[in-house]
């Protein structure tokens, strides 16, 4: 209903006053505006904006929320190289990078050792990020032939 009005570059503005209050609701809604506007209304990709309002450690229920918002929404993942890259520029960055390749779904691609080899987190993003290396695992099992050990082609 909201993303419906004219203004909307309007809307995308108010996204960085919202996070900046950092209320629960707050955080919501920025999450879905984020999500439900255009990279043209936002003026960049929502995955740029998103992690531009990343300035500070953030608590993960938060991140995995609209980073899910963006994705339900249709906004395709960020690639491989976007998140080498930007898991480069700090700690906390590497983490929510995890996060972000937590939501695909099927390989990691080439990001695999980024997960590795992300810093330490909490019990709960260290279960994700045991998930996600399980799961990659497991798909690679899947594409081996047990009968005599090499890789089935595609």
């Amino acid at each position: 209903m909201l993303t419906a009005i004219p203004k909307r570059r309007l809307l995308a503005k108010m996204i960085p006053a919202l996070w900046k209050r950092h209320g629960r609701e707050d955080l919501s809604m920025a999450g879905l505006l984020l999500a439900n506007l255009s990279p043209e209304d936002l003026g960049e990709d929502p995955w740029m904006a998103f992690i531009h309002l990343l300035q500070r450690q953030e608590a993960l229920m938060v991140v995995l929320e609209v980073a899910e918002e963006i994705t339900r929404a249709g906004h395709p993942a960020p690639s491989d190289e976007w998140l080498i890259a930007a898991a480069d520029q700090s700690d906390h960055w590497h983490q929510y990078c995890v996060l972000f390749l937590s939501l695909r779904k099927g390989s990691v691609g080439s990001c695999e050792q980024l997960i590795k080899t992300a810093p330490a987190g909490g019990e709960m993003f260290e279960r994700i990020r045991s998930h996600i290396l399980q799961a990659e695992d497991s798909l690679r099992a899947e594409g081996s032939d047990p009968h005599d050990g090499t890789t089935s082609p595609g």
